[in-house]
């Protein structure tokens, strides 16, 4: 494949018109404040892996309905890629690389508001002499504290519509890859709902060329703000009191937790010598762990965990 056909301009221009419209649409639902706009540009190489390029990080801390959320862009390039990103591509060890992605997380301040996270990307591994390697990845998932039904269905069901016109088989098995990610392995429990995680899209993955793997990232990207502020919209105005609030914190635990140990992105921005400011974004405002902690069964804390393990969210719930 010839250099040429990687679009490199068109991905960043969607993705840069991706976190402001996400922005925009969360800030007209927090009605508060709007989120700060830091610019961020690394001129010389850092880090062992070399690493330069830049990004916009967004950030709202202390909104009147989201707590803390973090909507970012980055573009960056490095010398080598790290062995986060080679684990399952030895071949491509040693290669430098460039990516350009949108990450964000949404800890809202309302209880019965899940908290969210949403991911497309754009990796390349070049090495002089040879064509490049891309492949495209992302996602988004749910992470309730106090579940419902409607929620978790209509979160599916936009995650649905944005694999239809890429065939049926694509939601079940990018669903079915996001409930294996985002799982707790110590905890023997998902992280929450699901939704779709797909990695290593390209032209080997299903023959698709580059335009069709990038019109599926865009399509993936557009149905985040779809699935996530109707849910927003109408449980923010639920009331709740402290032991909801401390519920919610305890649970926050679960999330610190896989992004610590399991995260990719969080471990590969870490490996490459990343902005640390902006990895971390993603980490809860506050949280808190409680020793062997389990709610009483029949009270509303315990409905949680009837959801925390991999299910036909639509056939289950219609």
């Amino acid at each position: 494949m010839s250099e040429t056909t990687i679009n490199v301009q068109a991905v960043k221009d969607y993705l840069l018109s991706l976190q402001d419209d996400i922005c925009s649409q969360l800030s007209e639902e927090d009605g508060s404040m709007e989120f700060v706009i830091d610019e961020w540009e690394r001129e010389g190489e850092e880090g062992v892996m070399g690493l330069t390029g830049g990004g916009r990080t967004r950030v709202m801390e202390g909104g009147e309905v989201i707590e803390k959320g973090g909507v970012n862009f980055s573009h960056v390039r490095g010398k080598n890629l790290p062995p986060s990103a080679t684990a399952h591509r030895p071949e491509l060890a040693g290669r430098s690389f460039q990516a350009l992605g949108v990450s964000l997380v949404i800890h809202p301040r309302n209880p019965y508001i899940p908290t969210s996270h949403a991911n497309v990307r754009l990796f390349i591994a070049e090495k002089e002499g040879e064509a490049p390697v891309w492949w495209f990845g992302g996602g988004f998932d749910l992470t309730p504290y106090y579940p419902f039904d409607d929620d978790v269905i209509h979160w599916h069901m936009q995650s649905k519509s944005a694999c239809e016109a890429f065939g049926e088989e694509i939601y079940p098995k990018y669903k079915k890859w996001c409930d294996e990610y985002f799982y707790l392995k110590h905890r023997d429990e998902t992280r929450g709902v699901g939704g779709l995680f797909y990695d290593d899209l390209n032209e080997a993955t299903f023959g698709w060329d580059f335009e069709k793997c990038f019109a599926f990232m865009q399509s993936v990207g557009d149905h985040f703000i779809k699935a996530y502020r109707p849910i927003m919209g109408r449980r923010k105005d639920i009331e709740y009191g402290e032991r909801q609030k401390d519920f919610q914190l305890y649970r926050r635990g679960r999330y610190a937790e896989f992004n610590l140990a399991f995260d990719r992105g969080t471990i590969f921005g870490l490996q490459t010598g990343g902005r640390t400011e902006s990895i971390l974004m993603s980490m809860p405002p506050v949280v808190t762990w409680k020793y062997d902690y389990k709610p009483e069964p029949g009270t509303e804390e315990s409905n949680i965990y009837n959801y925390l393990t991999p299910k036909d969210w639509l056939a289950e719930l219609a």
